[in-house]
This record gives structure tokens, C-alpha cells and sequence, in this order.
């Protein structure tokens, strides 16, 4: 079941960018399907190539204060970070392009991606991997990056948890088909867990080390038992200050608030 936190972020931000949705209503809660579902009997999405929806592609859109720009193309997307996951309360309802959604469906929410796209969710924990349609916004809480339909995060291995650490890749759907098809069998079912060390949260990136010194110290007064970790990224030079490695996605979320609340309002999560 996913966290209420969550839940709240997703129904404003929906309410917020699909005004004339009349379908796009609170729900209180949010939760699994009471029967039981076979994913295996269900498919994954087959990439084809579509036009952009009408609707959920405005140039920006804004969400609690903050602006989200919708990108031009998903041609080389990659991103790792947390995935979450939505079910009854949305079952039924608009998705952000006018689409209904369903739970059952291999569908997923992206903040920025154009709708639709087509993308891989791979689990970088168990290695098992699943294809999506993007066809809705969110989630709209600061560390998550996509929120799948439940079936798709059944099909991952992440329902149960709520949350899981992913890899998402965009797919082109022109050459995608071509590709399945050079691959081997045996690479096509082959689920590898990715060799990635751990959970990070960063608290902010400086091109001035005296600046990154001085978030290092304060966070070192925020949490005493906690590595804070400075180091200069040889590729832009910039200084990181990152807190990690961290346990928990429920830790990353604390610490990220704790972050936020002092000033620093966009901690990112880091997994390596």
C-alpha cells in the first residue's frame, strides 16, 4: 500500500493540472485490489509509434510552487531513482491526457517525459524489468521519479514495499521492435540485479568548495551519526555533499525533509 504522503502529493497535483477533468477527484487513500492478480497473464506494453497526446503536454505546468517542464524529446533518457506505485483510489479516473486509467494496465506517471513514451523499469535490486506507457503526471513527491500502475509494480517486484530503487530508460519505439529481435533468448529473460553500492541523499552541488564546506558542517550538526560525504566530480567540476549511504527509501524521505526544512528545498537521491 503506498504511504498517505504520497497519496496526498498525487491527488492535488492531479486536481491541479487536469482542471478540466472532472473524473480527477481526492481520494483518501489509496490501496492494492482486493482479488488476486495474475500478472503473469498480463504483458508487458508494446513500444508503437504515436503522436503526442493532446492533452498533458503543455510547454511547463506548476504543482505546489514548483514548475515542472514537460521535455522536448525522451530520445537518451536514463535516470535512476525511487519508484512508487498507484492503484483503487485512481482506478477509473483521467489520467492526465484524457485517457481513463487503470490499474491493470502497464501503465505508469512522470513528472517531465512527453505523453506518450514508452520506457524499460528495470529493479535494481532483484534485476527483473518491465515496459510502461506513460500516459499521466506525478508523482509529485520530491524523491520519486516514476509512480507505476499497480500491476506494473506487482510485475516488478515493488507492490508489496510500496517503493523501489529503479533505472528507467526511454524506449524508441522506430527501432525497438528490431532490436527485441538481434537480441538472444537467453539475454531477453536474463534478470541480472545491477551491481550499484547504495542509497544517497544529496543535499547540494557547488562550484565553490567554501560553499560545499560550509552545508558539509551543518549537516554534520543535523545528523551526528550519519557519513557526510564531500567530493568533486571531475566531469563539471562541481563539489557534492551527499549523506549516505542511507538503509532505507523511508530514511532517504527523512533525511531529504530534515534537509529541506533547513533551507536546502531540493535534495536529490543518488544511487550508486
Amino acid at each position: 500500500m503506498l504511504k498517505y504522503d504520497h497519496i496526498l502529493y498525487r491527488n492535488v497535483a492531479i486536481m491541479l493540472i487536469c482542471i478540466a477533468m472532472s473524473a480527477c477527484t481526492f481520494a483518501k487513500k489509496d490501496a492494492a485490489p482486493k482479488r488476486h492478480v495474475n500478472v503473469a497473464d498480463i504483458p508487458d506494453a508494446v513500444p508503437r509509434v504515436e503522436p503526442r497526446s493532446r492533452g498533458g503536454n503543455p510547454k511547463s505546468y506548476v504543482v505546489f510552487g514548483k514548475t515542472y517542464k514537460v521535455m522536448s524529446s525522451s530520445h537518451g533518457y536514463v535516470e535512476r531513482g525511487i519508484a512508487s506505485w498507484y492503484g483503487t483510489a485512481f482506478h477509473g479516473k483521467k489520467t492526465s491526457n484524457g485517457e481513463t486509467y487503470s490499474m491493470y494496465q502497464m501503465t505508469a506517471a512522470h513528472k517531465s517525459l512527453p505523453i506518450p513514451t514508452y520506457v524499460e523499469v528495470r529493479n535494481l535490486k532483484n534485476g527483473r524489468s518491465i515496459i510502461v506507457r506513460v500516459n499521466d503526471r506525478g508523482p509529485f513527491h520530491n524523491n520519486r521519479i516514476i509512480d507505476l500502475s499497480y500491476v506494473a509494480a506487482k510485475k516488478l517486484g515493488i507492490a508489496g514495499t510500496g517503493t523501489g530503487l529503479v533505472e528507467v530508460r526511454s524506449i524508441n519505439p522506430r527501432s525497438w521492435k528490431k532490436e527485441q529481435q538481434q537480441k538472444s533468448p537467453k539475454a531477453q529473460i536474463r534478470q541480472t540485479p545491477s551491481n550499484f553500492n547504495s542509497l544517497f541523499i544529496q543535499a547540494g552541488a557547488f562550484a565553490s568548495q567554501h560553499n560545499a564546506n560550509q552545508l558539509q558542517k551543518q549537516l554534520v550538526s543535523l545528523f551526528p551519526n550519519k557519513p557526510i560525504q564531500l567530493a568533486k566530480n571531475t566531469q563539471d567540476q562541481l563539489f557534492r555533499v551527499r549523506i549516505g549511504p542511507i538503509s532505507s527509501v523511508e530514511e532517504a524521505d527523512r533525511i531529504a525533509q530534515t534537509i529541506s526544512n533547513n533551507g536546502h528545498p531540493t535534495p536529490q537521491v543518488i544511487i550508486e
